[in-house]
């Protein structure tokens, strides 16, 4: 991300009064306009993942900052995946998910989890899919 790092620095969050998106034929223009007018320039992923929080926010969804390369326990992998906690240590064992075990605990990576997640989903959408199809095929599914 490439936000203005001594924009950002002197910028107080709470006085955020606006989030901006000027539609260009070239390239993505966004900004955010403090209560001072003071602009900075977003990039397309950071409007995106503004939007991303905004809407988590609006639905009362808690949200979490993990830098890309943080270890988590295995308890923190399991929430972040929604699933239980020996679950999870089922998919490390069976080398579904790497980790490093630092004396007797594990710790995983969050690059890791998240590409698990990723490819777990992609999966269900295609598992989904196919079952949509199968049911169409057999005359069980109509689209309204």
């Amino acid at each position: 991300m490439h936000l203005e790092s001594d924009k950002i620095s002197k910028l107080n969050p709470r006085s955020i009064k606006q989030v901006g998106y000027e539609p260009s034929q070239s390239d993505f223009k966004a900004k955010l306009v403090d209560s001072n007018g003071e602009e900075i320039s977003i990039s397309q992923s950071e409007y995106q993942l503004i939007l991303e929080v905004l809407q988590a926010i609006k639905s009362d969804q808690i949200i979490h900052i993990v830098p890309p390369n943080s270890k988590l326990t295995t308890q923190q992998a399991a929430d972040f995946l929604n699933v239980s906690h020996s679950y999870l240590i089922k998919l490390l064992e069976q080398g579904e998910i790497p980790y490093v075990s630092i004396g007797a605990q594990r710790r995983v990576q969050f690059d890791d989890l998240s590409k698990y997640r990723e490819k777990r989903n992609q999966n269900r959408s295609q598992m989904l899919q196919k079952l949509i199809e199968m049911t169409e095929e057999a005359g069980l599914y109509e689209d309204e």
